[in-house]
């Protein structure tokens, strides 16, 4: 089965490396340390390990508290909307040349929407007949 990138958050206990490189929850580097050592000092303080890298030799794990887990997660939520928001979306909208001046207005509006959040409008007029 392929391996699934885990959402950011608290490992717990089921730490599959034996050696790991901790930083403590003020960004201190603690060096490499056995998994029971990192488990010991975890509870000791109270705090959870958060894998940050896991690409690194060895895997590089943080002391976190619940908050700063918390305030992690919406920093990444937020730079994943922001990633995706910032593709570029097109709208686009056709009418004939010969349209009511009432449905004229209506789809003036629509397009005024569409550039208040900033889409990219594509307007064509076909020929009336």
């Amino acid at each position: 089965e392929p391996k699934r990138k885990a959402a950011f958050g608290s490992v717990g206990r089921r730490i599959p490396y034996r050696i790991l490189h901790v930083i403590n929850h003020d960004g201190e580097s603690l060096g490499n340390m056995h998994r029971a050592e990192a488990l010991k000092l975890m509870d000791q303080h109270e705090l959870k390990l958060v894998l940050l890298r896991e690409n690194a030799e060895p895997p590089v794990y943080k002391l976190m508290t619940g908050q700063q887990i918390h305030e992690e997660q919406l920093k990444r939520a937020e730079k994943k909307k922001a990633s995706s928001r910032s593709g570029l979306y097109i709208k686009e909208l056709s009418f004939s040349s010969a349209i009511a001046k009432n449905d004229l207005e209506t789809k003036t509006k629509q397009i005024g929407q569409w550039i208040e959040k900033k889409y990219h409008v594509k307007v064509t007029i076909r020929q009336a007949k």
